[in-house]
């Protein structure tokens, strides 16, 4: 009977605060939302026998600034991101902001958008001095490479969002008052997980093959000719390292080559007395670790039928000038013949080729050119490169200004003349010939297109070694072309010399948010705390009140209930009683009708 009086509630009042809250919760993070998100590459981390190198952290939470000084000289820039455009940016400020090992929350360098790898197409425009871009920029990575730096260090592209954000931070960087957490302004964060270790860094060398054509009968071993690129890169952010020159034109450059000499060997008719062999090799920037280990899976027989090996190295500079390093001493006959067949060849292309000697110490571990790893091993070789000097280590690997706009197909092509003409020349015995094999008017030509395509997919494609896995993408395309152009294509996979460690982390997105200062969070939380007091108090009342009144509403009801129940009782009483005597008078009434029983008396 009680509960058919009260309504079923639909909400207790009690849980309204707490659905304020949430409320006022969701208002402040939508207040909150990042300004903008940005893609950013991590600085390189890595080690070299145990020494550091790098950025050693990745993740990224601070307010932002935009110059070195703060608000003065002695600001504590412990807690500051700041943003600094490579256009604007002082080197020697930081160099010796680096060297002096101050700290910095973080570092945000942004690069212009042109010299991201996927802008193949694009050009620089006539106002920009391009060169002395490069030249900065190419300072800051060899500084940043080189560096152990303790705190985060990330490159992103200018874009109208950051340029944005970037403008109100000078503003009030200039005004006095640069973002902290009294005053407000942008924070920058990076969530990332610390970085971590690569365990066992994979190298893949790939090997082409093809075959000379042998006499029956003949059970001389034919010598061997082997062409070899290396085709990783390093840089300063490995997600950008496309390296377009280098080592991208030897790549392509070896690709080409193969298929010129597949069209030859083709036909037994033109197939030459010399075994042709195509490595494209890993771990290059790092002593040509990935050389060393392809050489020596060689049995000795082979090693020992290789004639001589042209390496390509950085061949499509916008020169017309290329150099032939050696190890041997330039007088040996088997050197002169090689430079020679190659300056004769040049002289036609309207090149320019020098030759440069660089004698090798065994004991010591650098190896600047990948020719040195067969001169260790007695194997007659040279490197073709635009570089007239050996590189220090860790220095031209394709960093970020090795892009596709400062790197020629039309210098790549004469690169690749220079070198099938040569060879050809060599194997067919027509050194002293002034003969074109591979005209451009004939079937044997080079390919503009197909060099350009590959160009293209190695100058958008970064290919930092350790970050390569077994099956890249990459490794399967460049085994999958060498086996449309040669035999017996494998693929060798060894692990990177443990003298270099790498660790993950080399990419993530960058959340700006505008936040208010601490004066509005505090006036914001009075106002919400006294609301929700307010709130609160009214509502703890009101229930009390509709407690009380349902309180009051349910006695009335049993008082009734109980009236109700004792009236009931009488009146059943009542209708017993009132039975009972009209039962009694019929039962006398009937008596009255009934027979008196008889007795019988004995007589005696």
């Amino acid at each position: 009977m009680a509960n058919s009086f009260r309504k079923p509630a639909i909400l207790d009042p009690m849980y309204y605060p707490i659905i304020a809250l949430l409320i006022a919760l969701i208002a402040c993070v939508e207040l909150s939302d990042a300004v903008t998100a940005v893609d950013v590459y991590r600085l390189v981390q890595y080690d070299i026998s145990g020494v550091p190198f790098g950025s050693r952290l990745a993740t990224l939470n601070h307010h932002a600034g935009s110059s070195f000084f703060g608000s003065g000289s002695s600001s504590d820039l412990s807690r500051t991101v700041l943003i600094l455009p490579v256009r604007e940016l002082n080197l020697t400020l930081i160099t010796e902001y680096i060297e002096q090992k101050k700290l910095l929350g973080g570092l945000l360098l942004l690069l212009p958008p042109k010299f991201r790898p996927e802008n193949t197409g694009s050009t620089f425009g006539a106002d920009e001095d391009i060169d002395s871009l490069r030249n900065k920029l190419v300072e800051l990575e060899w500084l940043l490479t080189h560096s152990n730096i303790p705190y985060p260090v990330y490159f992103a592209f200018e874009d109208d969002n950051i340029k944005a954000v970037l403008a109100e931070v000078k503003r009030n960087d200039a005004s006095g008052q640069p973002a902290t957490a009294t005053t407000g302004g942008y924070k920058l964060v990076v969530a990332a997980s610390d970085p971590k270790r690569i365990v066992s860094p994979n190298i893949a060398n790939i090997q082409g093959w093809l075959p000379g054509l042998k006499v029956d009968g003949d059970s001389n071993q034919l010598p061997t000719i082997a062409i070899v690129a290396s085709y990783d890169t390093f840089g300063a952010a490995p997600a950008l390292s496309a390296g377009s020159d280098s080592n991208g034109s030897g790549v392509v450059a070896l690709l080409e080559i193969a298929r010129l000499f597949s069209a030859l060997y083709s036909n037994p008719k033109t197939r030459g007395r010399y075994n042709l062999l195509f490595g494209l090799t890993s771990g290059g920037q790092y002593n040509y670790n990935g050389t060393q280990k392809w050489l020596r899976s060689f049995d000795q027989r082979l090693r020992e039928s290789i004639d001589y090996a042209i390496c390509l190295n950085n061949v499509g500079s916008l020169g017309n000038q290329l150099h032939l390093h050696v190890s041997k001493p330039p007088e040996n006959a088997y050197i002169q013949q090689i430079f020679q067949g190659f300056s004769t060849v040049a002289e036609e292309l309207g090149l320019q080729v020098g030759l440069k000697h660089k004698k090798i110490n065994i004991s010591n571990p650098r190896v600047a050119w990948e020719h040195e790893q067969f001169s260790r091993l007695r194997v007659t070789a040279a490197t073709l490169s635009e570089l007239s000097t050996a590189p220090e280590l860790l220095e031209s690997t394709g960093g970020l200004t090795d892009n596709r706009h400062f790197t020629s197909e039309a210098s790549i092509i004469r690169s690749i003349k220079l070198v099938a003409e040569s060879l050809a020349r060599h194997i067919y015995s027509q050194e002293k010939k002034s003969i074109s094999i591979f005209a451009d008017d004939s079937s044997l030509a080079v390919n503009p297109s197909y060099i350009r395509s590959w160009l293209d997919l190695l100058s958008t494609t970064p290919r930092v070694a350790p970050f390569l896995s077994k099956n890249d993408p990459l490794i399967k395309a460049l085994e999958k072309e060498l086996a449309d152009h040669t035999a017996e294509v494998n693929v060798q996979h060894e692990t990177l010399d443990g003298t270099f460690t790498f660790y993950d982390s080399t990419s993530g997105k960058l959340h700006i948010y505008q936040v208010a200062s601490v004066t509005f969070d505090l006036l914001l939380l009075l106002v919400l705390g006294s609301y929700l007091i307010t709130l609160f108090s009214f509502l703890f009342i009101t229930t009390r009140v509709r407690i009380l009144v349902s309180l009051n509403l349910d006695s009335v009801i049993l008082v009734y209930q109980s009236k109700y129940k004792d009236e009931e009782k009488k009146m059943r009483n009542s209708s017993n009683q009132s039975a009972g005597i009209v039962q009694q008078g019929l039962d006398d009434l009937i008596s009255l009708f009934r027979r008196p029983s008889s007795r019988k008396v004995k007589s005696t």
